[in-house]
């Protein structure tokens, strides 16, 4: 067998004792708030032999002694936390979401006096919301009235945010953007050979990236949000973290904002001052 495949065996096998899971666990639940159940030990294996690849740790148990037994959590736990968070996102996901800030939301806030609006995307990750967002926004203040707008992105991914910072897509994730869309807010290569594209400047400039945990205390965003995203994320934390989060987020609302969550989340049970206007759509009340 040769060195490389000894190598590629020797990954295959290592897997993490019961007490480094349960260590890892805790320290991933307390740290953002993301569930780590048994069933995700495996995916939490794979994302941590990132980790052993940029550190040099033979194993991943010798990686959890030095985060536990040697004091390495605290300069390690960015990092840690960077590899095993989920970043999927996609350009208009949950298109109907979209539909009803373009059609719905923006006219109501117009009309009631607004010419500024405040927007947070709370969990951005590289980007595709905080840019899908501005689109819409942009659009609109084109189309059907003047306004200015500043978009709040933020996440807990310091790999997330560098990327959503650049603005650089492969052409196939922008494949939902509308062909309007596409020709006034993105950007080709000046390279005919390179499918990457880029969201234009001045959709950029209306769009500033901060790392957040929303197991902090507080969410210093400033001034109260007129439309928060926080869609997708609930469904990773237990009930007590849900509440929180859900809480500190209305209390970032204007009255008469708009708080929208993804299509698979809800806020049954939580006392919340908010009203349903759409699916997953509430407006502060």
């Amino acid at each position: 067998m040769s060195s490389v495949q000894a190598t590629q065996s020797d990954r295959s096998v290592d897997q993490l004792s019961a007490k480094n899971f349960r260590r890892l666990s805790a320290f991933v639940s307390s740290y953002s708030g993301i569930k780590m159940p048994p069933g995700k030990q495996t995916m939490l294996e794979g994302r941590l032999r990132r980790r052993l690849r940029a550190t040099g740790f033979q194993s991943l148990d010798a990686y959890c002694t030095y985060l536990f037994e040697k004091g390495g959590i605290e300069t390690e736990a960015v990092a840690l936390i960077d590899a095993v968070t989920t970043n999927k996102t996609d350009f208009f996901r949950e298109p109907k979401h979209f539909e009803y800030l373009k059609h719905s939301a923006l006219p109501a806030l117009v009309r009631s006096g607004r010419t500024s609006l405040r927007l947070w995307s709370a969990a951005c990750s590289v980007g595709a919301e905080p840019y899908t967002m501005a689109m819409v926004l942009a659009d609109f203040a084109e189309r059907c009235r003047p306004l200015d707008y500043f978009i709040l992105a933020t996440d807990l991914s310091t790999d997330a945010l560098a990327a959503a910072r650049k603005g650089i897509y492969h052409a196939g994730m922008l494949a939902p953007v509308p062909d309007d869309y596409m020709q006034r807010f993105v950007r080709r290569s000046s390279d005919p050979k390179s499918d990457l594209l880029r969201i234009s400047p001045a959709l950029r400039s209306k769009v500033g990236f901060a790392r957040m945990n929303f197991m902090d205390d507080a969410y210093p965003v400033g001034e109260p949000m007129d439309v928060i995203f926080c869609r997708n994320v609930l469904i990773y934390f237990d009930k007590a973290a849900q509440a929180k989060v859900l809480g500190r987020l209305c209390d970032c609302l204007a009255p008469g904002g708009y708080l929208f969550i993804g299509h698979s989340e809800s806020i049954t049970g939580f006392n919340l001052p908010v009203r349903t206007v759409a699916n997953t759509i509430f407006q502060k009340v």
